[in-house]
């Protein structure tokens, strides 16, 4: 198995645990729409050049044949930018995958502000709001470099279809190698009784780590939540967290309606009412810029996390 440490980019991450899972299981192909230069899903190829498929810029296309070659016992997994595996390949995702109840894994690089200077076009906010539509499919964004490679071995055992949302380039490093990760268990990397703050993804997970310890000068415990998988949501850790706090932030690159943030004001509205707050895109798009200039533009930053946790914690 691959030695992540030494990995420099998340799509590199990903894309060594597919090729370690095609060494094993010669049923997995993959598909990319043009963009093996942005994956490095050349690197499939280079290994096992009859089970890559480059489908052009044609991905409602792209995710129909993979839907195809699931239905005749592959297990393909397929790429694009998130914006076009979501917004553009969503009526084949919806009916060929879900509906049609093949297991495809789709994989959505560049998410909400990590699209940079592709700009607001290529920004999906709202790729999440669109699979959690999809009955069954499992929501992933991984951290860090090991919970990212974990769970792409995760998503092929689960035997079910997945859409993981990542970064291409620059990888975080938030756990190591002995860390065990699940399918719909989030990890608490804080415990603290003030308030909850629970994050998604590379950008807002690493983010509240740093705001928790802000928190922490100034009096503050928060308890900090990475929750990994977006869906099956790891209600019985919300529950817990909520439960300790009675304040709970959630923190998401992406869009409010339909995203992380509602999902889980659904549950807890449900099953334990607390105070919450919310950091996420809202009802504006993307734009063109670098992640530092993006992150302070649209209040992903620590600083904002921390400002956020703070007022809840204290009312």
């Amino acid at each position: 198995m691959s030695d992540v440490r030494s990995i420099p980019n998340m799509r590199d991450v990903i894309m060594a645990a597919i090729i370690d899972l095609a060494r094993k299981h010669p049923e997995v192909v993959m598909l990319d729409a043009d963009l093996a230069s942005c994956l490095n899903s050349s690197t499939f190829e280079k290994e096992f050049g009859n089970r890559f498929f480059n489908c052009g810029i044609a991905e409602a296309n792209m995710v129909g044949v993979a839907a195809g070659q699931a239905s005749t016992g592959l297990v393909p997994f397929a790429h694009s930018f998130g914006c076009f595996a979501s917004r553009r390949a969503y009526d084949q995702w919806f009916l060929s995958v879900g509906y049609a109840k093949q297991t495809v894994h789709l994989i959505g690089t560049d998410p909400g502000i990590t699209a940079q200077l592709n700009g607001g076009t290529h920004m999906p906010f709202e790729d999440i709001a669109l699979m959690r539509q999809v009955p069954g499919i499992t929501i992933l964004e991984p951290s860090d470099a090991f919970s990212g490679y974990a769970l792409t071995l995760q998503a092929y055992d689960s035997g079910k279809s997945s859409y993981t949302r990542i970064r291409r380039k620059g990888v975080i490093q938030i756990y190591d190698e002995k860390t065990q990760f699940t399918i719909g268990k989030g990890i608490e990397l804080k415990d603290g009784k003030d308030v909850a703050i629970v994050a998604t993804g590379d950008i807002m997970v690493p983010g509240a780590l740093e705001a928790a310890k802000a928190l922490e000068a100034k009096g503050i415990k928060a308890t900090v939540v990475d929750l990994h998988t977006i869906r099956p949501l790891d209600t019985e850790l919300l529950e817990k967290v909520a439960k300790r706090t009675g304040k709970v932030l959630v923190c998401e690159n992406g869009r409010y309606a339909g995203g992380v943030g509602e999902a889980v004001a659904s549950h807890l509205a449900r099953t334990n009412p607390v105070k919450m707050d919310f950091l996420n895109v809202g009802e504006r798009y993307g734009e063109v810029g670098k992640l530092g200039y993006l992150a302070e533009t649209f209040g992903f930053t620590p600083a904002m996390i921390a400002e956020l946790a703070e007022k809840l914690a204290k009312a």
